[in-house]
């Protein structure tokens, strides 16, 4: 059976790939985020997976290697995790009542071929209007300073999340029908994952 590697610590992630059958090793790529631009949101989170697998796969001498990298696409503009509690509200002050994409980059590598192949999920997320004192408490509760776009649709974010348009998986930093495409591109069937 081929070894399968997650290059993320994501919690989120691992959560959704072994709730869908599948039990990877994790190993943490170490990329520098800060040290990788690009000129649209969609290029900046797949050139961060493509990194992160890359990384993780030039250590590894067989296996199949997933990377994966989100940002929120508001307004044009990308975000990642903001840097502190006053940035998570602000960031909510501008998003409350809008809408914005939350854009995962998914890279798979075939390790024993050196195969490798990339897509960007997207998924649009229509934001609540929380209150200023329903923004503090989330920032103060430190969950938004952890993903990608200041808040999760599995955690206390969803209560600010009016809903989404596409997959939620790809929100919560992996989308399984996408990545089942990208394995069958490789000549993975997904089943032969299965645990």
């Amino acid at each position: 059976m081929t070894e399968l590697v997650l290059a993320s610590a994501s919690p989120a992630r691992l959560g959704v790939l072994r709730g869908a059958g599948l039990d990877p090793k994790v190993i943490v790529s170490g990329v520098d985020e800060e040290a990788i631009t690009a000129e649209s949101p969609e290029r900046l989170c797949r050139a961060l997976a493509e990194a992160k697998a890359a990384v993780v796969a030039g250590s590894l001498t067989d296996g199949i290697v997933i990377g994966c990298d989100s940002v929120l696409e508001f307004d044009g503009v990308a975000y990642g995790k903001p840097g502190s509690p006053q940035e998570a509200i602000d960031r909510w002050r501008a998003m409350r009542g809008g809408q914005g994409r939350l854009l995962t980059g998914h890279c798979v590598i075939d390790v024993a071929t050196g195969r490798a192949i990339s897509e960007v999920g997207a998924t649009v997320v229509r934001f609540g209007t929380p209150t200023d004192e329903e923004i503090a408490a989330y920032a103060a509760s430190g969950e938004p300073l952890r993903v990608a776009g200041a808040f999760t649709l599995d955690g206390l974010g969803g209560w600010f999340i009016e809903g989404i348009d596409g997959d939620h998986g790809n929100v919560l930093g992996i989308s399984l029908p996408l990545l089942r495409r990208l394995f069958g591109e490789l000549g993975v069937s997904v089943t032969s994952l299965w645990r």
